[in-house]
């Protein structure tokens, strides 16, 4: 996949496109961020722009053409100049595989302009592990980069973290992942946005949300529908209907955070109307016209005060409150 197919995180990546064009890449990297969010992606992408035969301009750099046989074969992981390493059975890192890897990058590249070493999940990284990068990480061959891939770089050794170019990767907006989701996996507008939804900025949690697209659309509508009610009347017994449909009418715990992270991004859109944000904002923008009929009920204090209610309500679950009195209180608190 090259720098314009990946979701999100387009400040990082016109960065390393155009570092990559430009020859000032710097040799030892980590990207650090959430579980999910792209950073491997991002790595493979970076090893197609250094070694494809018909790069393509793209933002102030240059980015992979995607097409040609060096970026089909390191897609595929068959490239012998793109090594990665991962944490094998024992769920580490050994230092046995850090030199074999030192090793094969301390020779000129087979078939490719640059070698490229990605360490995915280098927080595995065994301490002698580490420390067997040390050197290399601080003077790395003139044609080779290295790429650590962490979600704690605070499990890095101080060492090795200070011998790196650290770039932090954030959530995916939930609009880049929707989009994903149409573009690449032929799911619907609206099974893409409620799945983006429960993402939480993944597009790896949004593909595992989409398996139960069905269950996703239903507890988005459940909130909007929720929201609705709850802008229509004031009245305590017809809230407390309202929270058998916030709950649908089970006991399920799961189902029900389901529904309340649907309630906390259509409110949070609610916030982004009210301010009148760019609509690239919204978590939620097929849903754009029934939300803006819901701002003449929820102004910005409403709106903060519901948010902060589905937030409590979230945390309480996880406590294990009852779900029936967590449903009953947040529509109450609408």
């Amino acid at each position: 996949m090259s720098f314009r197919q990946i979701a999100g995180h387009r400040p990082l990546l016109d960065l390393l496109a155009r570092a990559s064009a430009r020859g000032t890449l710097p040799p030892s990297l980590i990207f650090s961020g959430p579980e999910g969010v792209g950073k491997r992606t991002t790595a493979l992408a970076l090893a197609q722009a250094l070694n494809c035969e018909r790069p393509v301009a793209w933002g102030t750099g240059t980015s992979s053409c995607g097409e040609c046989a060096s970026c089909r074969r390191i897609a595929r992981g068959v490239y012998a100049d793109v090594l990665v390493i991962e944490p094998g059975d024992t769920g580490n890192i050994k230092v046995d595989q850090v030199r074999d890897a030192i090793e094969r990058a301390a020779y000129r590249p087979f078939e490719g302009r640059r070698r490229v070493v990605i360490v995915d999940g280098a927080d595995a990284l065994l301490p002698e592990a580490q420390n067997a990068l040390l050197k290399t990480l601080e003077e790395p061959p003139a044609a080779s980069v290295f790429v650590l891939i962490t979600a704690r770089p605070d499990m890095l050794l101080p060492t090795v973290r200070s011998r790196c170019q650290r770039l932090r990767f954030g959530p995916v907006a939930a609009g880049d992942i929707a989009a994903v989701l149409m573009r690449d996996h032929g799911l619907s507008s609206s099974e893409a946005h409620a799945a983006a939804v429960q993402s939480d900025g993944s597009v790896g949690r949004a593909l595992e949300a989409a398996d139960g697209s069905d269950e996703v659309v239903d507890a988005r509508d459940a909130a909007a529908r929720l929201l609705q009610g709850a802008a229509a009347s004031t009245d305590p017994r017809r809230r407390l209907d309202a929270a058998k449909v916030l709950a649908g009418g089970t006991s399920d715990r799961n189902e029900l955070a389901r529904r309340l992270r649907a309630l906390s991004s259509l409110l949070r859109d609610l916030g982004v109307l009210l301010s009148r944000a760019d609509d690239r904002a919204l978590a939620n923008v097929d849903l754009k016209p029934q939300l803006q009929s819901l701002l003449r009920s929820f102004d910005g204090e409403r709106a903060l005060r519901a948010f902060s209610a589905v937030d409590r309500a979230l945390a309480g679950l996880e406590r294990n409150a009852s779900p029936k009195i967590v449903a009953d209180w947040v529509a109450l608190q609408l």
